[in-house]
């Protein structure tokens, strides 16, 4: 068995995975909300469509459970923690929907992912 490379192993012996990388879950969302984003290419696709849905739901998983474990730990009473659970719920409902048409859903689920891209970044205060 190898040591992970990229990985903190905690003083429990647990594997602490890198965070989560914010730079490339926003260009993932500014390829289908930005139409400056991709020059000469709109409407998108249902091929690519498909793959950045697909791309956004893989970001979702990585960010969702970060997010909720930065919030859980701020004061019950916090605003931050209340709004990032919040979105947290929505992210939810979103992923559970089932889609009537590919390009409004993967809108949605691009918008959910930002707005827990800057929930991250402002419990963590980190900023890409």
């Amino acid at each position: 068995m190898s040591a992970p490379t990229t990985d903190e192993v905690t003083l429990s012996g647990q594997v602490e995975a890198p965070p989560p990388d914010v730079e490339t879950m926003r260009e993932a969302v500014n390829r289908l909300l930005d139409p400056d984003a991709v020059a000469g290419v709109l409407p998108l696709p249902d091929e690519e469509i498909e793959t950045l849905t697909l791309q956004i739901t893989g970001h979702l998983a990585v960010i969702m459970p970060e997010v909720e474990r930065t919030a859980v730990a701020l004061n019950r009473q916090s605003i931050p923690r209340y709004c990032a659970l919040a979105c947290l719920g929505e992210a939810k409902m979103k992923l559970g929907e089932k889609p009537s048409a590919q390009l409004p859903h993967a809108r949605r689920l691009a918008r959910v992912l930002n707005a827990l891209c800057d929930h991250f970044e402002t419990l963590t205060g980190s900023d890409s």
